[in-house]
């Protein structure tokens, strides 16, 4: 069983399960269905408060997609959440790529 099938099971098992959610967005996201990506990030957010990290990755798959109104609006929630949480860091990066857009 590969990373993504595992992930999808453990969803299927428990959707209740942010970090199952997080871990299979990235799957998603890296196998390039952006669109299965973006349902599992906003699955994520809908469970848990993210610092940033989750937010950020939105973005990127959405403005991949072309929907760079909604990757601002993810980035710009992105930017909130690293700052609330002390990740600076986190913040430029994320503030770096809302500029790119």
């Amino acid at each position: 069983m590969d990373r993504l099938d595992f992930f999808a099971k453990a969803v299927a098992d428990d959707p209740g399960v942010a970090r199952a959610r997080f871990a299979y967005a990235v799957e998603l996201q890296r196998a390039g269905r952006l669109d299965d990506a973006v349902e599992q990030y906003r699955a994520y957010l809908g469970l848990q408060e993210d610092e940033g990290n989750a937010w950020q990755r939105m973005g990127e798959a959405l403005a991949a997609l072309g929907r760079a109104d909604d990757a601002a609006d993810a980035y710009l929630e992105g930017i909130e959440a690293a700052l609330k949480h002390g990740h600076t860091g986190m913040a430029d990066d994320i503030r770096a790529a809302l500029e790119a857009l």
